[in-house]
């Protein structure tokens, strides 16, 4: 049996519920990835962990005066609750605090990347505030960015995505305000430049868009930096090292490791090919934290990484009930339900450019799903329960301009396939698509309604009508990887498995003689 394709993404930290945001980055888009490439028959492995131990976690816990264990826990489960409800399915999610063996099994391939002497240690000013007798790290500090001028906490500058760490111009405390004063401090870090080659060599064969290439030549060009994968404190993993037991291993480091023994790449082999979703603002841990590591441990996995721009709320426009900002995704999936949520964010992805969360379109995209899908299948729900006692008519396909229709959409059948698939991924492109097929779809219906009314017609209504019936079920295959939910409702109308493998080939009406059950509400959305 041959390796699956192992798709990763960013684990979210848990100081926090799911907003509009992180489905419109990674982790709709590759769930669309793994039930394009499961409904084709293609092994896959689709995982993705909780960050727990963030430095964001603690910072939440201290300021509501509860313990970091505590939000972190109730933060996962909001977290894994949202993933289901928008039909996100993961074969693994990493849980850090629960997960047998995950503590030692971090500690041990920390401790020997520490033996190769791959991570080392140095003294470096770093920020301290006095007031609160705090080393300053990760989302405890606030600062400029030293290599675009960005604000940005104290690990990444998630516009530039370079590690800010100890650089971070005028640092202040994000728990008392206070200025940090720079102290002297002993960490343990990782150095890339000794690992520049690999590195470079690795990066020349990655597939990646323009703006990662940008980051990793920049990189190589102003020197690679030395990385810190621990810090002072007192929540999160440990550092297994006997001069550093009072550090604990640093929360990027950590989710990139997440990754690898979610995989459990140590006792089993390597996929052949590996894709990963982040922001952009992540993709330092994925682009180059993560092929250090491997490198370093002798290890050699083909990436591809995905990056997504921000997606932006605009606070005016995003105001649902009450005046609170309608931005959770908890709260937009139980007004809009998956489908209509899903199929936005990815018309709406933020790929290669920031866009924009209003409240206004998502709504749109409620009509259109509501005006244009579910119009046209009730329509022909209603027509096979009034002309054909509610069964499949026994006629093949046809009807006034249905071979050019039918060679159109298997045109856009090959167009979903390039669109879904990871050589040419693009699901803006795989929703455009999808409603081109459905008002075609609708068009070719409005047309052919005419057949009842002339005096004639004899039984040219029929194929009208199973030529519509085929596109319905294309559409159980077709549409599944973006909304789900709804594909598997219109399976079930027409008695039929959902999710098979997008080809044209899925363009067949049902058998003859089978009767519908269609829903008593909409198909797609509500």
């Amino acid at each position: 049996m041959s390796t699956p394709l192992w798709i990763t993404a960013t684990p979210p930290a848990t100081h926090g519920e799911l907003h509009i945001g992180h489905l419109a980055g990674p982790y709709v888009a590759a769930d669309v990835l793994s039930r394009h490439l499961r409904a084709d028959g293609r092994p896959v492995l689709f995982s993705t962990g909780t960050a727990d131990h963030t430095e964001s976690v603690e910072l939440r816990a201290l300021r509501a005066g509860r313990k970091p264990e505590e939000v972190a826990e109730g933060y996962r489960v909001a977290i894994t609750a949202d993933w289901l409800r928008s039909g996100v399915e993961f074969d693994h999610i990493v849980q850090p605090r629960r997960d047998r063996g995950y503590q030692r099994w971090v500690q041990n391939l920390f401790l020997d990347l520490y033996g190769q002497d791959v991570i080392v240690a140095r003294t470096r000013l770093h920020p301290f505030c006095p007031s609160c007798e705090r080393w300053l790290h990760g989302a405890f500090v606030m600062g400029a960015c030293s290599a675009c001028g960005a604000r940005a906490d104290g690990s990444l500058c998630h516009e530039c995505a370079r590690p800010t760490d100890a650089d971070l111009i005028d640092p202040v405390c994000a728990l008392c305000g206070s200025p940090g004063e720079r102290h002297r401090c002993r960490r343990l870090y990782l150095p890339l430049e000794p690992l520049r080659e690999s590195l470079a060599d690795h990066w020349a064969s990655t597939e990646s868009s323009p703006r990662l290439a940008a980051l990793w030549e920049s990189l190589l060009e102003d020197g690679l930096p030395e990385v810190a994968v621990g810090h002072p404190g007192d929540w999160g993993v440990p550092v297994p090292v006997d001069d550093f037991r009072h550090h604990r291993i640093d929360a990027c480091f950590e989710a990139v490791v997440m990754h690898l023994f979610g995989y459990g790449y140590d006792h089993k082999p390597l996929p052949e090919r590996a894709v990963h979703f982040c922001e952009f603002g992540h993709a330092f841990c994925h682009a180059v934290l993560l092929p250090a590591i491997l490198i370093a441990r002798g290890v050699k996995l083909p990436q591809e990484i995905y990056v997504n721009e921000t997606y932006r709320v605009d606070a005016e426009r995003a105001h649902g009930f009450g005046g609170e900002a309608g931005v959770w995704a908890l709260d937009l999936l139980t007004e809009f339900g998956s489908d209509t949520l899903r199929r936005h964010v990815l018309e709406e992805r933020p790929h290669g450019r920031r866009t924009e969360f209003r409240r206004d379109r998502l709504e749109r995209t409620r009509q259109v799903l509501e005006t244009t899908w579910n119009n046209w299948l009730t329509r022909l729900f209603t027509t096979v329960r009034e002309d054909c006692a509610g069964v499949v008519p026994d006629a093949e396909p046809g009807g006034t301009g249905w071979e050019a229709l039918r060679r159109r959409l298997y045109r856009a059948a090959e167009d979903l396939r390039e669109a879904y698939g990871p050589e040419a991924f693009d699901p803006r492109r795989a929703v455009a698509v999808l409603d081109e097929v459905v008002s075609c779809a609708a068009d070719f219906g409005y047309v052919n309604v005419f057949e009842q009314r002339r005096p004639r017609r004899g039984g040219r209504r029929l194929p009208t009508i199973t030529a519509q019936l085929s596109v319905a079920v294309a559409l159980t295959s077709w549409a599944w990887p973006v909304m789900p939910e709804g594909a598997g409702r219109l399976a079930a109308a027409l008695r039929m498995k959902p999710g098979g493998p997008v080809v044209p080939e899925a363009l067949a009406p049902p058998a003859p003689g089978v009767r519908l059950d269609p829903p008593s509400g909409p198909v797609f959305g509500f």
